[in-house]
């Protein structure tokens, strides 16, 4: 098997699997708010999210000089180590279906950054011990006081913005607060300069809401597949922090299971690999999501449309972006191993600084925070700073697993 061995490697694996997890959360928003039942996507992204640990499997943990390799280790005595990996991958799963529906509630970024700040106050405390306190103490836990800080800013960012949302509506007619005449509202539209509809381009701007306006909030309620008009900020909220916790335990777990601190494993079973302890994970993650999301189809959450698994293998609205974002999260979660391997599952939650390419993708795609309010925007940079700091402290106490 393949081995990163060098703090440079670890690095490089940290920093493409920030990007991937950063992203993938973006793609799934994206068929949300374009009004795809979460529980399709959700079953789509499944399939790919296996597919990339078992490619990860069968190329790095099948080449090198390093042992044990991949498959003879299918048929070793190993089963508490692959249980530890199995229930990592079940709270994964459970983190990542719940933040489906936080998405919705709180918004990408907010999401992201509090859930984020969760795992690595939660996880990264615990991996530092596991790892038998290889990372830098004195660097480390200022980081993670940095992302506990960022935790509280990133709940008062949604609390602030859901109160500009709620002042924006209140400015409308009663018609529009119930999701009627949302194209009427001519103050909020974007028009060409004759004040013409585009024609010509075969777009009707005059109808098109401008991003952060009241009619846009609107057009995006009608349009979404979860709706959350007059639903409760804490609704949002107690998912988003369920989400954190699921996700603060998923990479302690992983690291009993590649490193046996519990000596759990009988004298002379080699501890299991990153790639094969990755894919027993993404069994696991798998398993749960299937039977989870097919109960959903039927028996909906928080009044989605009730579908069925016909209806579910006939929608193919977005499933290439579901396949892809399912590779994404795959390959982003393998790399994170990777590098944690080599230089400690502590400092490999760097990666949790995911929120900062989510919330990029948040601003340009979605205009979440477009005409908010000034102290909304301070709050933002309040927590994104935060958050930029605490990463950056947390990556410069990596060590090297001897």
């Amino acid at each position: 098997m393949y081995v990163v061995e060098s703090k440079g490697g670890a690095i490089v694996c940290m920093l493409l699997s920030l990007l991937f997890l950063g992203t993938w959360p973006a793609v799934m928003t994206l068929l949300e708010r374009r009004g795809r039942l979460p529980q399709h996507t959700y079953l789509d992204y499944t399939i790919t999210n296996l597919l990339a640990a078992v490619i990860i499997a069968f190329t790095f943990g099948e080449i090198g000089r390093k042992e044990p390799d991949f498959l003879p280790q299918l048929s070793q005595d190993n089963w508490p180590s692959i249980l530890f990996a199995m229930a990592g991958g079940v709270v994964l799963s459970l983190g990542n279906l719940a933040t489906q529906y936080a998405w919705a509630f709180v918004g990408l970024s907010v999401t992201e950054v509090v859930t984020s700040s969760i795992t690595v106050v939660i996880g990264t405390t615990l991996n530092y011990y596991l790892d038998d306190k290889i990372n830098k103490a004195e660097i480390l836990f200022p980081g993670v006081g940095c992302f506990l800080i960022a935790v509280c800013l990133g709940t008062a960012v949604h609390t602030s913005n859901a109160a500009d949302n709620k002042a924006k509506l209140s400015r409308l007619p009663n018609d529009y607060n119930n999701g009627a005449g949302v194209t009427d509202v001519s103050r909020e539209t974007n028009p060409t300069i004759d004040g013409k509809n585009d024609l010509e381009n075969g777009t009707s701007t005059a109808e098109k809401a401008k991003a952060g306006t009241a009619g846009f909030l609107i057009e995006l309620e009608n349009r979404r597949s979860i709706k959350v008009f007059g639903k409760s900020i804490m609704i949002g909220l107690a998912i988003t922090f369920f989400a954190g916790g699921c996700f603060s335990l998923f990479s302690p777990a992983f690291n009993l299971a590649t490193n046996d601190q519990w000596h759990t494993l009988k004298d002379g079973v080699p501890h299991l690999s990153v790639y094969t302890a990755f894919f027993y994970f993404s069994v696991a993650c798998f398993v749960i999501a299937i039977i989870l999301n097919i109960t959903f189809l039927y028996h909906p959450v928080l009044n989605l449309p009730r579908s069925s698994l016909r209806a579910y293998l006939n929608d193919w609205n977005g499933r290439g972006w579901a396949f892809l974002a399912g590779l994404l999260c795959g390959f982003g979660n393998g790399l994170q191993f990777m590098g944690g391997q080599a230089a400690g599952y502590a400092a490999a939650d760097a990666v949790q600084a995911l929120p900062l390419v989510s919330t990029f993708w948040g601003v340009i795609l979605f205009g979440e925070y477009r005409r908010s309010s000034r102290r909304t925007y301070i709050l933002l940079a309040g927590m994104l700073s935060m958050f930029i700091a605490a990463v950056g402290v947390l990556m410069a106490s990596s060590g090297h697993r001897k």
